[in-house]
């Protein structure tokens, strides 16, 4: 090309420009052959979409993919596709049911919304300090066990979107044995509902200590399963070895949590920085690797999975020995009715119906206001954050005296860290980003809330 630019300085620019601001004149060449060779490029370049697939399923991600042959020159995001409205919706129903809506957001790791959503309800109510021993270790061995079997998840789910079938089935194995512990204590495999402000919707079923205790080993087995298959694996390794890299200060930069953090090499994890629910008492480590690449993240989720063991193996110990209540004494908070399905597949003790329905009408009234109306929290605000399986999930409250969130904002880490997507994937291949995006495990139900 012969065409030329001269910066020309003039006295005076156009409304809004600085004197002497300078101006581009082109002269001489082609302007033909500059036709073509941007026509050149536009075609060489391309830009595809990476999904979204159809929008009545879950999980709904698009990529913009500028590529250059088989190579990502620029990477765009693009999230809403899954919108629901859960934090709009919440300012509608009562500090309790906002409980049923939080859980639905990450629905891999729903446990993990629960928490932090009813330990800020119990700090704007002013009762922290008398939240029942036995409640918090429950609260803190499902969210240990849900940390497995999201990490689980992850790794498998990652395995077969490059063919690794088999990964996915032993993955899958393991978490069904979670499952299962969840539906024995809450009722339900997932979307539970179970944490609420001032404990837990209701105590183990007998019995649920020694199942978990039968279940663990095949658990375990699981995951060093799945560990062998990937950890030496030739394939696995060309596949994810120094693909998805991002340095410790873009990851800094960019705001990515969890164990793509931990992977650079930062032991950031709120269970040690700000405790919660008794975690600074129990035994476990933080593992850190000493590069975040897509090998080291998933290579650290099986070093979590140990950690989670660990505490779950503690906590079971500790509940044996820790009888009582697992919901506050204040009546004015607490359900009289625990309105929940036990593992026998049934409600309320007949005892408590018969009280309300036949004997007490002032239970009955009690009973009905704290349900339908549900109980006031002193106006104010409060942030809780907690270390979810994917990194620091915030939760933000504002009351204005009501019965009603005024407003509840979560801080998901899957949205923060689908910002370093384009770092990890720029400048690789198409096929390395399906990987860096499996390493990096976003889930769009936390993403869209």
């Amino acid at each position: 090309m012969t065409a030329s630019t001269n910066a020309m300085p003039h006295a005076a620019g156009p409304a809004g420009e600085a004197p002497g601001a300078p101006e581009f004149v082109a002269d001489g060449g082609d302007w033909a052959e500059i036709a073509a060779e941007a026509e050149r490029l536009g075609q060489e370049r391309i830009v595809v979409n990476m999904g979204p697939v159809h929008p009545s399923t879950h999980g709904v991600l698009r990529l913009i993919l500028e590529i250059d042959g088989e190579s990502i020159r620029e990477l765009r995001v693009g999230t809403g596709y899954l919108h629901t409205g859960i934090e709009k919706n919440m300012e509608f129903r009562s500090w309790t049911q906002g409980v049923t809506f939080c859980t639905r957001m990450d629905y891999v790791a729903p446990f993990f919304q629960e928490v932090p959503y009813c330990l800020g309800v119990e700090k704007l109510l002013g009762i922290t300090d008398e939240i029942p021993a036995r409640a918090t270790l429950i609260r803190v061995l499902l969210m240990e066990l849900n940390r497995i079997s999201s990490h689980l998840v992850a790794i498998g789910s990652g395995g077969n979107e490059l063919g690794a079938t088999t990964m996915m089935t032993v993955a899958f194995r393991g978490r069904e044995d979670i499952l299962r512990i969840f539906e024995r204590i809450s009722g339900l495999r997932m979307n539970h509902g179970f944490i609420r402000p001032g404990g837990v919707a209701q105590d183990l079923p007998p019995g649920t200590t020694d199942y978990i205790r039968e279940l663990l080993p095949n658990i375990r087995l699981s995951v060093k399963e799945l560990q062998d298959l990937a950890a030496e694996n030739p394939i696995f390794k060309m596949r994810h070895i120094d693909v998805g890299y991002i340095s410790l200060a873009g990851a800094m930069a960019l705001g990515l949590t969890g164990p793509c953090l931990r992977a650079a090499g930062l032991p950031l994890d709120m269970r040690k920085v700000q405790p919660y629910c008794g975690y600074e008492t129990f035994d476990f480590d933080v593992p850190v690797r000493d590069k975040s690449d897509a090998y080291n993240r998933v290579m650290l989720r099986f070093e979590e999975c140990y950690e989670s063991l660990k505490i779950v193996v503690q906590a079971l110990d500790r509940l044996d020995a820790t009888p009582g209540p697992v919901m506050v004494a204040d009546k004015k908070i607490a359900w009289p009715a625990q309105l929940s399905i036990g593992p026998d597949g049934q409600g309320n003790s007949l005892e408590h119906i018969k009280e309300i329905m036949g004997t007490s009408m002032e239970s009955l009234i009690h009973h009905f206001k704290l349900v339908t109306e549900g109980f006031r929290v002193p106006a104010g605000q409060v942030y809780q954050a907690v270390e979810h399986s994917r990194g620091v999930m915030g939760v933000h409250l504002v009351s204005d005296g009501g019965t009603r969130p005024y407003r509840a904002h979560f801080r998901d880490p899957s949205y923060s860290n689908l910002q370093s997507t384009a770092m990890m994937t720029e400048g690789g291949m198409i096929a390395d980003v399906v990987v860096a995006l499996a390493s990096i495990d976003p889930v769009l139900g936390g993403v869209d809330r």
